[in-house]
């Protein structure tokens, strides 16, 4: 073979230059046994004119995809391109059901990538990136902000076996030891840590270990936080429960709704930058909505996501075995589930930001307000709705604009919790029932969705003084966690 005599002012004459210089001697190098410098020449021109075409060529590969930086971004840029128009989704409750949250809806399903489907809720309302009551089916990726900051926010019932009046909730020495349970053995509020209590969760050292190396400190926050509530939205109440098959007898029930505090949030929030780092260019709207490859990083989050999902219902579990234990009550019924959370079925990725799992038959809580009901649910299983149902009465009012609306209403504030025999330990006018929707409109917005097994009034209501003050975020959705420190 001819001695090659291409050189580094050779290929600088060609046009490259930096460090696709070195990676063309490297080519140069690889060939020189067996190819003279005119083909040498030939060869690095083509990938100079084509480097597309050679990204995957086991010699030319680095040089080519050093060169192919244009073309990259090209590649990314009509990756994250949205579709022209946004895929149908089904809607239940349209009346309920307001025009921003149908916005965000409609960005959700124009992503470039595997929809199965989408369903809105009667409760839904605005958000961050997927709307508060959104579901949302994808394949072969998954979106970390279709399930929020706070994952695995969840409900747990537990109806005693001790039967009660309604006058049992007004005076009496049970109404004395039920306010003095909830004012000592709950921890609201940001930064709480609980009592020490252990739980199997916490002894699964393989899925604390299989987290990234920048999340694995989440064990000790998890070992602090389990078993408190947090703030927000969240809450303890103790109540009259009645059943659809025996509605003339109350018993005594016990109903708590939280999520996996600070554990989830700093998952969510890194998972959540990492979307975001590998998707630059999604447009403003949908910048929320990136989403991760479930062959990869995707895996990853989905694992410390489920981690998360198990604290969470972990923490009910600790919280009401500590009250009724406490109390010496005993539970004849309990039930539970999540509604911010990413289930695998069938290799379809459903997200449910704010809704309530409804398979045929499962059972599921959709709670009102502190005054209004909370309904214990069994699942139609209706395919229409991705076999889910809504999560809550859903916000009519954001938390600012609550304070500003109801502040100069007290009269008709405190009217609203005295009717209904409420006595409230905590909670500020953010949450207060005129905040939200009306359930029972909501409850008939999806009785193709769930049959009604049970009923809970709350009576006395455990929740954070965390009121919004100074400067809030614009979004007035109720996916703001307190509990991200």
């Amino acid at each position: 073979m001819t001695q090659h005599t291409v050189n580094g002012t050779t290929l600088m004459q060609l046009g490259l230059k930096g460090k696709s210089v070195g990676l063309a001697l490297h080519v140069i190098r690889s060939f020189e046994d067996t190819l003279d410098a005119e083909l040498i020449l030939e060869a690095i021109e083509d990938v100079i004119r084509r480097p597309g075409h050679y990204v995957n060529h086991e010699v030319y590969g680095p040089l080519a995809y050093e060169l192919d930086a244009a073309g990259r971004l090209a590649r990314a840029k009509a990756a994250d391109t949205l579709r022209g128009t946004p895929l149908p989704y089904t809607t239940f409750g349209a009346h309920l059901i307001p025009e921003n949250a149908h916005e965000q809806m409609r960005v959700a399903m124009r992503l470039p990538i595997d929809i199965v489907g989408g369903a809105l809720m009667p409760d839904a309302h605005k958000g961050y990136g997927l709307p508060i009551g959104g579901v949302f089916a994808t394949r072969g990726v998954i979106l970390p902000y279709a399930v929020g900051v706070d994952i695995g926010c969840s409900m747990m019932q537990s109806v005693t076996t001790l039967q009660v009046t309604p006058s049992t909730f007004d005076s009496g020495e049970l109404r004395e030891r039920l306010i003095t349970a909830l004012t000592t053995l709950t921890r609201f509020g940001a930064g709480g840590t609980g009592f020490g209590e252990a739980h199997e969760v916490l002894d699964d050292a393989d899925a604390w270990q299989n987290l990234p190396r920048e999340l694995r400190h989440l064990r000790d926050k998890a070992a602090a936080q389990i078993g408190t509530q947090g703030g927000g939205n969240h809450f303890a109440e103790f109540g009259e429960y009645t059943s659809a098959a025996e509605p003339d007898v109350i018993h005594l029930a016990l109903l708590s709704h939280f999520g996996s505090r600070g554990v989830g949030a700093q998952i969510a929030n890194h998972y959540t930058k990492l979307a975001m780092k590998l998707h630059p260019h999604l447009p403003k709207e949908a910048q929320h909505l990136a989403w991760l490859d479930m062959t990869a990083e995707g895996a990853e989050y989905f694992h410390a996501m489920q981690l998360a999902g198990r604290f969470a219902l972990a923490g009910h579990e600790i919280l009401h075995r500590r009250l009724l234990t406490h109390l010496g009550l005993d539970t004849q019924l309990q039930v539970s589930n999540s509604h911010n959370l990413a289930w695998d079925e069938d290799g379809v990725i459903t997200h449910r930001k704010g809704a309530t799992p409804a398979d045929a038959g499962r059972l599921g809580i959709i709670p009102g307000s502190m005054a209004d009901s909370a309904w214990t649910v069994a699942g139609l299983g209706n395919p229409a709705s991705l076999n889910s149902a809504s999560h809550g009465a859903g916000r009519q009012l954001g938390r600012n604009q609550a304070m500003a609306a109801l502040s100069s209403r007290p009269d008709e504030v405190e009217a609203y919790l005295t009717s209904r025999g409420v006595t409230k330990l905590g909670g500020g006018l953010d949450e207060h029932p005129l905040a939200y929707k009306r359930i029972e409109e909501v409850i008939l917005a999806q009785a193709d969705l769930v049959d009604i097994v049970g009923r809970f009034q709350p009576r006395i209501v455990m929740m954070a003084n965390d009121e919004p003050k100074g400067k809030q975020p614009k979004d007035p959705s109720d996916d703001v966690n307190p509990d991200g420190e």
